[in-house]
């Protein structure tokens, strides 16, 4: 039995008439008929009742004829979906992100996203960078936005497309002498405890705190590490240290804090949205696109 002993049957029935059903189908009649006699042979029971003025399906017919609807519906339904899929217009798509990216990345991409592929089911995870690389090579994930590129030690799995620079700015404790300046100068900060992003967390965001300090001849006091931004703004507010984070912080409004600019200013922190090397799936290069579109935009 093949799918075209369906259609015929199912024109045959629609038809009630050999030689309509045959043209219908852009046959002769006699192979439609020998193909419907084959169909029966196979099924062991009669499908048609032949008459004088066409045919009818019998019981056993109406029974079969249901059934073939189904399997040519879902066959239809079927080759849309794999043809979306294909195009990247429907699937999953498990993104890891971290806060800060919510806050000033993200938004303008998810909608774009959402408006061009809203069959795609989306799975957002927040999680540090550190979490995300290992989520992204065991295959948890199929894109995460990160601080910094993939570490060395993944780069022959992991690639990346550079989304963006953040300033570095000094988390001050309400009531912190330094909270009267302007700016923060990084010298200021060598007999200060500070609160730094998690090397095992953020070891990209800790680097480059650290090489900003010993760049202005500060051997940084490390007093607390923070596995998220908002731990460290809590640590900040609770009066332990000065933090030194992002810009993006300024996005929390952490009551006890206040969030001043570097003097002299630093590089910043560099934010990329990483993946796996090799073929990309549709619908991851379909948000890839769409990225690079807001991005340039």
């Amino acid at each position: 039995m093949e799918l075209r002993h369906l259609r015929y049957a199912l024109a045959l029935s629609e038809h009630a008439h050999f030689g309509r059903a045959a043209a219908a189908l852009g046959i002769r009649q006699p192979p439609l008929s020998q193909q419907i006699k084959a169909l029966e042979t196979e099924l062991g029971v009669q499908l048609f009742d032949r008459t004088g003025h066409g045919v009818r399906p019998t019981a056993a017919g109406e029974a079969f004829l249901a059934r073939a609807r189904q399997v040519l519906d879902h066959l239809d339904l079927a080759v849309r979906d794999a043809a979306d899929a294909g195009r990247g217009e429907t699937g999953t798509l498990a993104i890891g992100f971290l806060g800060t990216a919510l806050a000033a990345v993200l938004p303008e991409v998810l909608t774009a996203f959402r408006t061009r592929r809203s069959q795609v089911r989306l799975e957002l995870r927040e999680l540090p960078s550190a979490r995300q690389v290992e989520a992204l090579l065991d295959g948890g994930l199929d894109a995460g936005v990160i601080c910094g590129p993939p570490p060395a030690a993944a780069r022959r799995r992991l690639t990346s497309l550079p989304l963006g620079r953040e300033s570095l700015v000094a988390a001050v404790p309400s009531g912190h002498p330094l909270t009267s300046a302007a700016a923060v100068p990084v010298r200021a900060l060598d007999s200060e405890p500070l609160i730094l992003s998690s090397r095992q967390a953020e070891p990209a965001a800790a680097d480059v705190a650290l090489a900003v300090c010993r760049a202005a001849g500060v051997e940084p006091r490390i007093a607390h590490e923070a596995h998220n931004l908002h731990t460290l703004l809590g640590l900040v507010a609770c009066g332990l240290g000065i933090g030194i984070g992002p810009a993006g912080m300024r996005r929390f409004r952490h009551v006890g804090v206040t969030l001043l600019p570097l003097e002299p200013a630093a590089a910043g922190l560099e934010f990329h949205l990483a993946h796996r090397f090799g073929p990309v799936p549709s619908v991851l290069g379909a948000f890839l696109r769409t990225v690079r579109q807001v991005h340039r935009g």
